[in-house]
């Protein structure tokens, strides 16, 4: 089910079949919302047992299935913006605890969310570690700075060993942050959570899940 967010975002959202036991917020790939992430919130919501609220990052905005643009507009997001949603989506779960999950540049907002204190658990999926230099705009701040601030010991981050935008010099930066890393040495960038993908490896992809759910489950 759509929803609208107080700044005209929209959103999907998922409900568990019996009692919710806490809020999951989504932050999707570059992609935005599509079927995907409406299949990956009834997901979510079914296994997780949780109120999930998938967000759109490029609101109002029609950029099309293409890559190209999409990364174009990139420069133009602001922090104040995207992060402003996934509180707004936090309190649309209206549950008391609330996690974060967030996928490629889903992933590096995840990161940046550490510093609001909002999250109660955080799992990123290959997010950017440091903002790539054609994505920087004035209204941006970097992920390691907002896990520093933050309480970075929250953070699950799954990475790829193969996976250019978490080269081996910016993962060991996010370990000296205190987040939890692990890594799939022979995995590129988006292997998780989309089937259809080239890169997609189902082993590697069934075992980030299950150390992502333990981690919002907070039975790590």
């Amino acid at each position: 089910m759509r929803l609208t967010l107080p700044s005209g975002t929209s959103a999907e959202v998922a409900r568990p079949e019996g009692e919710a036991s806490f809020g999951l917020v989504v932050a999707t790939d570059i992609f935005g919302l599509r079927p995907l992430y409406d299949e990956l919130s009834q997901r979510f919501a079914r296994d997780l047992a949780a109120v999930v609220v998938a967000v759109e990052p490029f609101p109002g905005e029609d950029l099309g299935s293409d890559i190209t643009p999409r990364q174009a507009a990139l420069p133009a997001k602001t922090d104040t913006r995207s992060l402003g949603d996934l509180v707004a989506a936090a309190d649309a779960t209206a549950m008391d605890r609330v996690a974060l999950i967030g996928f490629c540049l889903g992933g590096m907002y995840a990161f940046k969310a550490c510093a609001l204190g909002r999250f109660d658990r955080i799992v990123a999926f290959y997010g950017m570690i440091r903002v790539p230099e054609a994505w920087r705009g004035d209204d941006q701040g970097e992920p390691l700075d907002a896990l520093a601030k933050g309480d970075a010991s929250r953070v699950l981050a799954i990475i790829g060993g193969q996976d250019p935008y978490t080269p081996p010099a910016d993962v060991e930066a996010l370990e000296q942050t205190g987040a939890q890393v692990v890594q799939y040495p022979d995995a590129e960038h988006g292997f998780a959570h989309d089937a259809a993908r080239p890169t997609h490896r189902a082993d590697d992809a069934a075992d980030a899940f299950r150390r992502a759910y333990a981690h919002l489950r907070g039975e790590r």
